[in-house]
């Protein structure tokens, strides 16, 4: 039997670049006060944190400003809508914040015969030792290995974050890697991909999986 996730995304007029998400997220903490749940920021004291799966995720999608919600946030997005509007501060331009779209789903969660298409965008799936693996690997086809293993793991986390652990294999292919940049982040150098991949598996799009999901990395759309 399929299990279901909730997902709830807020699109905004606000046009943004992947480089102010961070800034966005600063507005919209800024905005709420003392009145942010816990997962609009995933601190749970001032030098500790929650380090599940981020359950509210601030994305550019389409070059517009969106905030996706999973499972128990779609729960606290009325925070965003009732304190999130007017003018905002991102980094040093002042911008307006106005909601012009909000899609909520809910997607069966279940091993399928017929495999889905899926784009992944701004996916960081490189960490050191991964990276060394990467770099070794003696051609394309071994480093495509190394990233559809790093994916496979990256989606069984994101299922675990929500409570769902799968009874039959997972399996993923990657398609085609479109685009590939190196980004910096907290000062660390990471590497950037853009990919399409196939799996026998239903999820929903606009949730981030991976390094630094909660600001805009690692972005899954399904291809219709």
């Amino acid at each position: 039997m399929a299990k279901y996730i909730r997902t709830l995304t807020v699109f905004y007029d606000t046009e943004i670049s992947s480089r102010e998400i961070p800034f966005f997220r600063g507005a919209v903490l800024k905005s709420l006060g003392d009145k942010a749940d816990v997962l609009y920021h995933n601190h749970t004291g001032a030098h500790t944190f929650r380090y599940s799966y981020p359950l509210i995720q601030y994305k550019s999608l389409n070059g517009r400003a969106a905030i996706t919600c999973v499972e128990e946030g779609v729960d606290l997005v009325g925070q965003i809508l009732s304190n999130l509007y007017g003018p905002l501060k991102l980094g040093y331009r002042n911008v307006e914040c106005k909601v012009f779209d909000v899609k909520a789903e809910k997607t069966p969660i279940e091993i399928s015969e017929t495999d889905s298409d899926y784009q992944l965008s701004h996916w960081l799936p490189l960490n050191a030792r991964n990276y060394t693996l990467y770099q070794e690997a003696d051609s394309l086809v071994e480093r495509i290995q190394v990233l559809e293993r790093v994916l496979t793991g990256n989606i069984l986390s994101f299922l675990k974050g929500v409570g769902i652990y799968l009874e039959e294999p997972l399996k993923v292919s990657i398609a085609d890697i479109s685009g590939t940049q190196v980004v910096t982040y907290k000062q660390v150098k990471l590497m950037s991909l853009d990919i399409k991949f196939r799996a026998n598996i239903s999820l929903p799009s606009y949730i981030g999986i991976g390094k630094n999901s909660s600001v805009g990395n690692g972005v899954i759309t399904r291809i219709k």
